[in-house]
């Protein structure tokens, strides 16, 4: 059993992405990105017609943008600081989901801020690979950070006994989103996350909640 692990999104929890994504694609695109519509579906209209941007090259463009974009990126509030200081206490791995060409792109956007970190990339769910996670490291307690609801689902499924918190870090959204219902609570700032954060690691693995283990897939 090792130190308390730390599994922590990237994108609207570390660093910003739906704002520069935004920006880049007025800029470049002449695509207009509404970041309060649910989904990518409708968000994104050419500015000329208003006509949803195809699904394909919505695809497309958020590829583009993690090739040669990410230097827009900057850190969500309080994000490095405090996870410099959470390091102290715990394992801290990056599980996000981009491309496997985007893996070192990002450790090194990372690194760059001050956070040099393992990064895990992952396409769909993150349940599985969080659990392949802990099981390799089999930390005494885990904690998962994320801002999208579907992964906290996913998780509560494939690890249940992890800790969850839903984090919305940029305020340009925060308020549109819904609360994560399998998250165990909703911070959006790490000013107060911090706290939170603390308490639960010394606690020890979460209570398991059987209803959100049903059905998994193998």
């Amino acid at each position: 059993m090792t130190r308390p692990l730390i599994i922590t999104d990237c994108d609207e929890v570390l660093l910003h992405m739906v704002v520069p994504f935004r920006h880049w694609l007025d800029e470049t695109h002449d695509v207009h990105f509404d970041m309060h519509e649910r989904g990518f579906g409708e968000a994104l209209r050419h500015k000329d017609s208003g006509a949803v941007v195809e699904r394909a090259l919505v695809w497309e463009l958020l590829l583009g943008f993690f090739e040669t974009e990410m230097h827009r990126q900057t850190p969500i509030a309080g994000a490095i600081e405090t996870i410099q200081r959470l390091s102290r206490v715990a394992d801290i791995v990056v599980l996000t989901n981009i491309t496997e060409r985007h893996q070192q792109r990002r450790a090194e956007q990372l690194a760059s801020h001050g956070l040099t970190l393992p990064v895990h990339w992952n396409q769909g769910g993150k349940g599985p690979p969080l659990a392949a996670i802990v099981a390799e490291r089999q930390p005494s307690v885990a904690l998962f950070i994320d801002d999208l609801a579907e992964h906290h689902k996913s998780v509560a499924a494939h690890a249940p006994g992890v800790w969850r918190l839903h984090m919305v870090g940029e305020p340009e959204i925060a308020a549109s989103v819904a609360d994560a219902t399998h998250a165990h609570a909703r911070i959006d700032s790490w000013a107060g996350a911090e706290q939170w954060i603390t308490q639960r690691l010394a606690e020890g693995p979460a209570p398991v909640d059987i209803d959100a283990t049903q059905g998994v897939n193998p």
